[in-house]
Parts: C-alpha cells; sequence; structure tokens
C-alpha cells in the first residue's frame, strides 16, 4: 500500500475509512529560539534577500560582534557586507551596529540631525532607510555610563521609527521590518535578553515573517488592570501578573514592541476595558515612555474609562550605581509591579 493508505484506507467502492487510532496530524512544534540567534537570523534572511543591505559597526566582522549577533555573516558576505569601519554610501540599507546605545552619544548630530530630518527636508525625495540597532537599558554591573535607556530620547524625535523587541519573534520580526523600511529605525535591544530562549511559531520561523512597525501586542489577557511595558520589563509584568492571579486579579499585560509610532489604541482598548493602567520602564521617570502613555490617555476617550489615577513604575531617578545591591534597586522589580497594582487597584 502506499504510504498515505497508513492513515487511511480506501476500500474498492471508494468509501474512505477512519485514520487508524492514535495516529494524528499536527502542526509542527514551535521551537526555542534566544533573542541573539533570532537576530542573527534576521540579518541573515535580509541580507540574502537584499543585496543592498549590508552591516556595519565595531568588531561585527571578523569577531562576529560583540554579543555574537552577526556571528558567521562575515564569512558568508565577506568584507563588502560586514564592515568594521563606518562608511557612507547612498542607495544601500545599512545595518548599524552600536557596541551599546550609550556610545551612540558620539553618533547623535548624525542620527537626529542628519538621518532623521533628511526626508523631511528633501520634501520627501530622499529616502533614509538606515537600522540602528544594539543593547540598551541597564545591564549587570556596568554602571552609571552603560547603563542608560534611550527609548525617551530616541522617541522624543520626530522622523525617528524606534522600536524594543522583548522575545525572539519580537527582536527577528521588528529587525526584518526595519530593514525593509525606508525611514531609520532605532531598534532598541536588551543584552540581559540575549542568552534568553523564548518559543518561536512555525510562522515566525519563516523568512517571510516580520512584526509590523507601531503594532503593540497583548501578551496576556486581563479584565482587572493594563499593564505596558517594553523590552525586558515586559517579562516582569507577566510573572506579576501570575503572581496577582493567584490572589484573584487579573491583569492584561501590552508588549508596546514600538515607542515611535506609539500604538495608543491598543493601550486606550485596554483601559476601556479594565479601568486602571499602570505603565512599566527600565528608563528615569522624567519625560519618559510611560510619561507619554499616561499623557495620552489622559488626553483621549479612555480617560473617562479610568477608576483610579494612573501609576508609573520607573528607574530611579540617578545615575546607576556600580554595587549589586543599589543596582537592584534602582531596576524596577517584579515587587515594585505588584506594589503598584495593587496601589492603583486600592487593595
Amino acid at each position: 500500500m502506499a504510504a498515505a493508505g497508513a492513515l487511511r484506507l480506501l476500500v474498492p467502492r471508494g468509501r474512505l475509512l477512519p485514520p487508524r487510532r492514535g495516529l494524528r496530524l499536527s502542526a509542527p512544534a514551535a521551537i526555542q529560539v534566544t533573542v541573539r540567534d533570532a537576530l542573527n537570523q534576521a540579518l541573515d534572511e535580509e541580507l540574502e534577500r537584499d543585496e543592498r543591505v549590508f552591516l556595519l559597526g565595531e568588531e561585527v566582522a571578523q569577531y562576529d560582534g560583540a554579543y555574537k549577533i552577526s556571528r558567521g555573516l562575515w564569512k558568508k558576505y565577506g568584507d563588502k557586507r560586514i564592515i568594521d569601519t563606518p562608511i557612507s554610501e547612498a542607495g544601500l540599507r545599512p545595518v548599524c551596529e552600536f557596541m551599546t546605545f550609550n556610545f551612540s552619544m558620539q553618533a547623535i548630530d548624525q542620527v537626529i540631525n542628519s538621518a532623521a530630518k533628511t526626508c523631511y527636508m528633501s520634501a520627501g525625495t530622499i529616502p533614509v532607510p538606515i537600522v540602528f540597532r544594539g543593547p540598551n537599558g541597564a545591564s549587570a554591573g556596568v554602571a552609571a555610563q552603560h547603563s542608560q535607556c534611550f527609548a525617551a530620547w530616541y522617541g522624543h524625535c520626530p522622523g525617528l521609527k524606534v522600536v524594543s523587541p522583548w522575545s525572539s519573534e519580537d527582536a527577528k520580526g521588528l529587525l526584518k521590518a526595519s530593514i525593509r523600511d525606508d525611514n531609520p529605525v532605532v531598534m532598541l535591544e536588551n543584552e540581559l535578553l540575549y542568552g534568553v530562549p523564548f518559543e518561536m511559531s512555525e510562522q515566525a520561523q519563516s523568512k517571510d515573517f516580520v512584526v509590523p512597525i507601531g503594532k503593540a501586542k497583548i501578551e496576556r489577557e486581563g479584565t482587572h488592570v493594563t499593564l505596558v511595558a517594553h523590552s525586558r520589563p515586559v517579562g516582569h509584568c507577566l510573572e506579576a501578573a501570575s503572581i496577582l492571579a493567584k490572589e484573584g486579579v487579573e491583569c492584561e499585560v501590552i508588549n508596546l514592541r514600538t515607542i515611535r509610532p506609539m500604538d495608543i489604541e491598543t493601550v486606550e482598548a485596554s483601559v476601556a476595558k479594565t479601568n486602571h493602567l499602570v505603565t512599566v520602564e527600565g528608563g528615569w521617570p522624567q519625560f519618559g515612555v510611560g510619561s507619554e502613555i499616561c499623557a495620552r490617555i489622559m488626553e483621549g476617550p479612555a480617560f473617562n474609562y479610568l477608576d483610579a489615577p494612573a501609576v508609573r513604575v520607573t528607574g530611579a531617578d540617578v545615575p546607576m550605581p556600580y554595587a549589586k545591591i543599589l543596582e537592584d534597586n534602582c531596576i524596577p522589580q517584579v515587587k515594585d509591579i505588584i506594589f503598584a497594582v495593587k496601589k492603583t487597584l486600592n487593595i
């Protein structure tokens, strides 16, 4: 009998018998992929898809990148597309890696005054398809000059798109979308997530998979309070939500994914359902991402649905200390999120 006969039998009159008991057809299982490998996949697939794409940055070629995001790409694509020294070329689609976004301060004039404004100043005739990517925010034990979150800095500037992934699917899909975009995109990753494995769906394993820029994702549905975060704090929010669920509090967790343009509609719809809002971020409190979310909710229709003031959970308003115990107290922890939720729910 043919191989298909193992699943169903064809009897002489052409009737189909049901499959044998115990045999099932099922979709391929999702796999575990680290954020580092997801970023590497995205770069590899986009370099292969479009010969105008190239990568440049500190030690991205022969050294495979400071965090091994570009592992194997120099050997595969060579010196002309994986470049250790900065260049300026028209008509191409560069991906520029910062070893840390703290070092992007040395290039902020080019990012803000050149990349972000060229399209506008040329009346839309000169697109600037470039991606600036690398680790952002607090790591571990790297102190004041290497721990800053630049989401609010770059999110403030018109002309830029700013994305901030959490999971491996976020990282791969947002990087591919950023490379294909005709605008300058700042991609704020997190060093502590590079080695973390996340489940990656069959769909996300496709070379055609992208995550739309400007679209948030509801990671967990809930009815009592909305938690909004980006990057690593999304995981903290999910952990806090699991703990609070045991106490009868159901949190809706929104992974913002894009800082600019911000998907405020998803946040508004959630607030209209839960009537409470808590924002969580690793950056400083003044003029931060949480401040912008709260302002947009206050100015929009969702304000009428709030039963209590919105609450922000942020990093401490100080330069990052080096001592671990002080560092831990400067970064939002799960306990801080739980405290904020109970505060806004008055429980």
